[in-house]
């Protein structure tokens, strides 16, 4: 029954080992946030500020290889009209595909306005002219000659005039049917970029120092808010609620000049410009409520959907946001852009379009086929055995991983691995790198968060590369020629029983480490434990107490065991021995002392030694004066020493102190009578 009894609890002990062999050393990275899920490539794919992934918008793919860069968008029975900032083209995007509908006598066409029925009206600079589309032909409607730069219009329908905000002089001007403009606002900053009718009121966006102005008639402006940026890019207005996107840029070249405006590759309208961008609500009242910040990015674009929720495009790496009433932004969208220039959300053409390089996504629907999340390569530091991948998610959402050697994923890669329905094992092999990827195509209301990735790496020895210590005998860091002591100025610290030691080590996976510290005198072979027993040591550094121990020249061993991440089949183990460190706890002693006339003579004499320094005081002075010893170098536990002090003291009766100093700061003090 013993034997029994013994054999089950034996089972019962390598059972328990087993399980803690299988925790320890288990690493594991977590992708729970949006940061972290926002790092990888999202097609077809949202996520939000809270850290859920969820199908987003599927965006289809038209390049608009004819078009350097889009800076308006509107929607026009059953067709979109693109105003671009290449040589003024007005473009038509029809059934995926686009063509040139008219060119207009002006270097880029900024804004587009459908006004007094099917006409839309065009703005443009240089030279702020405004044009008019109708029956298909694009003629001039009117010059604004107080303005230089056309960037944005407005239509109010209710009193049917047109509000176009112009540069380079601040001014706002309002335009009747019959081509009358007048200057309806005179901003006392530079230029007026943005432009909004609503409410009964007209609001308008500088574009200097970023306020945003209320109009309730001709001249009769307030500040609603000034937001202390750059730049109040563009105005929604839903119902009684005004939104307004601003930037602080890096500079001001988001506004542009007359000269050329766009190169190949920018927008034009911000092109070259980074910065911050914010998105405000402003209630009935006035009252302004902060949306939307982004500390890495400005937004170069917005619009509200059919439901008057806000969507802004930023301008580094063409994303597409929008938040809710909680704050809870979402990435809705993530071009291979730079920047979302003009946005389509409210019609029955939605339209994401974007810059640098220039492509119309029209916007198919939530989710599909295509609806995909990609996590960037996760680095194991070293290549890991990888374990039960985990997550959370709501509806059916199907996993699957890929493992690789190298930092950006190529043909070493493995294939992906089958799709996983629920957490269970890694397929993919032992490696440095994996992948997460993640497809919404079987349910566009499914929800995903918090990933986790187990997996334990390859068992590396930590060495150790250097020990130091306080003792004046320090080893020097590996690889270095040599490292300087003190030169033997004035000692200020008292003497300390307790050595400090400290050491270095390379631990390439980052394990726990134990230390166990030994010491031995020099010229024995017997080794002694440091450590007080049951102490374990985890920190590369110890205070050791020498004041019960026989003066001398000591060896420290340090050894480093990483016994505590890893099953005993597996631990790793380094050693490394110190250079000599001097254990001296009395002080050195002067003998042989004579006194003729005013030279002093004798001898320094250490246990241990060496010697580090001699000076002398006359009393009532309070100044210590140092002097060598007659070979010229402290270098050894014995060192005769001669001065003459007629300098110091010429002549007449004197007491004078010397005072003598090991390594380890012990020091003896002697006086003699100068006669």
């Amino acid at each position: 029954m013993r034997s029994l009894l013994q054999a089950a609890l034996v089972t019962a002990a390598l059972f328990a080992l087993s399980t803690d062999a299988a925790a320890v050393g288990t690493r594991r990275i977590a992708l729970r946030t949006a940061e972290d899920l926002k790092a990888g490539e999202l097609q077809g794919v949202a996520v939000d500020s809270s850290g859920v992934l969820k199908a987003g918008f599927n965006l289809g793919k038209v390049p608009l290889d004819d078009a350097a860069t889009v800076w308006a968008a509107l929607e026009d029975k059953g067709r979109v009209l693109l105003a671009t900032g290449s040589e003024g083209r007005l473009l038509e995007l029809k059934n995926g595909a686009t063509k040139e509908l008219a060119k207009a006598d002006a270097m880029a066409l900024t804004s587009l306005v459908r006004a007094w029925g099917d006409m839309v009206i065009v703005g443009s600079l240089p030279g702020a002219k405004l044009f008019a589309f109708e029956n298909g032909k694009l003629v001039e409607f009117l010059t604004l000659k107080e303005a230089d730069h056309i960037f944005g219009l407005a239509f109010d329908e209710k009193e049917q005039v047109l509000y176009a905000a112009t540069g380079p002089e601040g001014k706002l001007f309002r335009i009747t049917r019959d081509k009358k403009a007048q200057v309806y606002f005179d901003a006392e900053e530079p230029h007026l970029v943005s432009v909004a009718v609503g409410g009964g009121k007209v609001y308008a966006g500088g574009g200097d120092q970023a306020r945003l102005y209320a109009l309730s008639g001709p001249g009769r402006a307030t500040v609603l808010f000034d937001f202390g940026r750059t730049e109040v890019r563009a105005i929604a207005v839903s119902g009684t609620d005004v939104y307004a996107i601003a930037n602080e840029l890096k500079d001001k070249r988001s506004l542009p000049s007359s000269s050329k405006p766009s190169e190949k590759g920018s927008s034009g309208l911000g092109s070259g410009a980074q910065g911050k961008g914010t998105l405000y609500r402003f209630d009935k009242s006035g009252a302004p409520e902060q949306l939307l910040d982004n500390t890495e990015e400005h937004f170069t674009s917005l619009a509200l959907d059919a439901q008057g929720t806000p969507y802004v495009g930023t301008g580094v790496e063409g994303r597409l946001y929008t938040v809710n009433e909680n704050h809870n932004s979402v990435l809705a969208a993530d071009t291979e852009a730079r920047q979302i220039t003009a946005l389509l959300l409210s019609g029955a053409e939605r339209h994401v379009i974007s810059a640098d390089p220039s492509v119309a996504h029209p916007i198919r629907g939530v989710g599909g086929a295509e609806a995909t999340w990609t996590s960037k390569a996760l680095d194991a530091g070293l290549r890991a055995n990888f374990g039960r991948l985990d997550w959370s998610a709501e509806g059916e959402v199907e996993l699957s991983t890929r493992s690789g050697n190298t930092g950006t994923p190529d043909d070493t890669w493995s294939p992906w691995s089958a799709e996983l329905r629920s957490p269970a094992s890694i397929q993919s092999p032992a490696a440095r790198f994996i992948q997460v990827r993640a497809r919404f195509s079987k349910d566009a209301k499914a929800t995903l968060r918090e990933i986790t990735v187990p997996f334990v790496t390859d068992n590396l020895r930590a060495i150790v590369t250097s020990i130091e210590s306080d003792s004046g005998n320090a080893e020097s860091p590996t690889g270095a020629e040599g490292k300087l002591l003190s030169s033997g100025g004035p000692i200020t610290e008292s003497p300390d029983r307790e050595l400090s030691l400290k050491w270095e080590v390379d631990n390439p996976d980052k394990d726990e480490l134990l230390y166990r510290l030994h010491y031995r005198l020099e010229g024995t072979q017997a080794w002694f434990d440091m450590l007080p027993p049951n102490e374990k040591l985890t920190k590369n550094k110890y205070n050791w107490n020498t004041r019960d121990l026989p003066e001398g020249r000591y060896r420290v061993r340090v050894s480093a065991s990483d016994e505590l991440t890893n099953p005993p089949s597996s631990v790793k183990r380094h050693q490394r021995d110190s250079h000599v460190v001097l254990v001296d706890n009395t002080a050195p002693e002067v003998t042989g002392l004579q006194v003729t006339g005013r030279v002093v003579r004798g001898f320094a004499v250490d246990g241990v030694g060496p010697i580090a320094r001699i000076e002398a005081s006359l009393a009532g002075t309070d100044s210590w004066i140092p002097f060598a010893p007659i070979d010229g170098i402290f270098d050894s536990a014995r060192e005769e020493f001669s001065a003459d002090l007629t300098t110091l003291s010429p002549s007449g009766p004197a007491l004078l102190t010397l005072r003598v100093y090991d390594q380890q700061h012990n020091q003896t003090v002697r006086s003699v009578t100068l006669r």
